[in-house]
């Protein structure tokens, strides 16, 4: 008997071995959506409670509800896009760019 573990995926076939890859790299991807969405959540709530101590800290938060909100457009919706990016072009150019 060895202590060496056994190396099964070089006793299946290939398509084999791409279905067990495919399986991790999926499970990989959900628990990494699932910690996102984790730590989205927590800043979310961080957001709520913590009032603004500044106008700095103000636009950060309007920034975040900005790109959320620019998130949902459809692409053909160009005019409401424009105006999302005028909006940080003034925060860049008040200095509260982020």
């Amino acid at each position: 008997m060895t202590d060496q573990p056994v190396d099964l995926d070089k006793h299946r076939g290939m398509a084999a071995q791409k279905a067990t890859d495919l399986r991790r790299v999926l499970a990989e991807v959900e628990n990494n959506v699932r910690e996102l969405r984790e730590r989205e959540a927590d800043l979310e709530s961080r957001m709520l409670t913590v009032p603004a101590a500044s106008w700095s800290e103000a636009a950060v938060k309007a920034r975040y509800v900005l790109n959320l909100y620019a998130a949902s457009l459809p692409p053909e919706d160009t005019r409401h896009r424009a105006l999302v990016a005028a909006l940080f072009d003034d925060f860049a150019k008040l200095g509260e760019g982020g």
